[in-house]
């Protein structure tokens, strides 16, 4: 199955596709979506939307997982992030995928095993179960931890739902 992982931000949102075929992980391919700085917020939403909507064209994912929004102290920048996060949330949808949402403290612990983990550990184990990655940035590494962690996850619910089946118990 392929999967697409977004880490959002406004002017910079990260993205992330690997290939999962049982417990093995395979990157596929990982990249920005920037927004012109200048440029109006709703113009901002669109050049998000548009690069988005060409990614999920080119890269065919079957799933999408999304980092969901945390509150910071800075109003401002929180509902920035909220924008762009609705725009990273809709792309996918309006292309009939299914969407995920992860919190940065499930994101850690699937893949590095803690919820407070240091943004370098994240990078370190993201290239221990993706060999040979190269990020496009930091923004496209958290963006395959957040599909690292779907990946896990579905795993998990794939494991539950065939060990209640076997229990004589549907799903």
């Amino acid at each position: 199955m392929r999967l697409i992982g977004f880490d959002p931000g406004l002017r910079t949102t990260g993205w992330g596709v690997i290939e999962v075929s049982g417990s093995r992980l395979r990157h596929v391919a990982n990249g920005l979506v920037t927004s012109d700085g200048d440029a109006s917020t709703a113009t901002r939403l669109t050049q998000l939307y548009d690069g988005l909507a060409a990614i999920l064209e080119e890269q065919r994912p079957a799933v999408a997982a999304v980092e969901e929004t945390f509150v910071n102290a800075n109003a401002t920048t929180t509902l920035k992030l909220g924008l762009a996060r609705g725009v990273v949330l809709l792309a996918p949808a309006r292309a009939g995928l299914e969407v995920a949402e992860y919190s940065a403290n499930a994101i850690k612990k699937a893949v590095v095993g803690v919820g407070h983990a240091e943004k370098a550990q994240i990078q370190m184990m993201v290239k221990r179960l993706l060999p040979g990655v190269a990020f496009a940035g930091p923004d496209a590494a958290d963006a395959l931890a957040v599909a690292i962690c779907h990946a896990h996850h579905s795993q998990s619910r794939v494991a539950w739902g065939n060990a209640t089946v076997m229990a004589g118990r549907a799903p």
